[in-house]
């Protein structure tokens, strides 16, 4: 295989595992807007706080160490965010409906305080 093969085999393959992480990211995030929107438990303020970090990471700090205070199925579904996030296709609140409003209502109903709120 000469050089330039390679490089778009390497593009093709990239472009596949993005579209693939997007997707599977889209469908994690909504998993967990829906769960921050239906239920309320000490997990949940968690996932909030995911959420929001996903949403805008200089206002509100992720904690790597949440992973390990959730469900095995929530943390799964934050690693699939982080992986969609990874690969930068789009904001994760853009690939669920009304994602923006729907976002910016859980970090006001779970009390979440902006930095410049204080």
């Amino acid at each position: 295989m000469n050089l330039h093969n390679e490089v778009e085999c390497d593009t093709d393959m990239s472009a596949s595992r993005a579209g693939e992480a997007t997707r599977q990211g889209a469908q994690a995030f909504a998993r967990l807007l829906h769960l921050a929107e239906q239920r309320s438990s000490g997990q949940i303020v968690r996932v909030v706080g995911f959420i929001a970090a996903t949403y805008n990471g200089d206002a509100f700090k992720l904690d790597p160490f949440e992973l390990r205070a959730v469900d095995i199925a929530i943390s799964d579904d934050m690693l699939l965010c982080l992986d969609a996030l990874r690969w930068a296709r789009t904001d994760l609140y853009r690939l669920v409906p009304d994602g923006d409003r729907r976002v910016k209502d859980v970090i006001q109903r779970w009390g979440l305080c902006w930095p410049d709120d204080s």
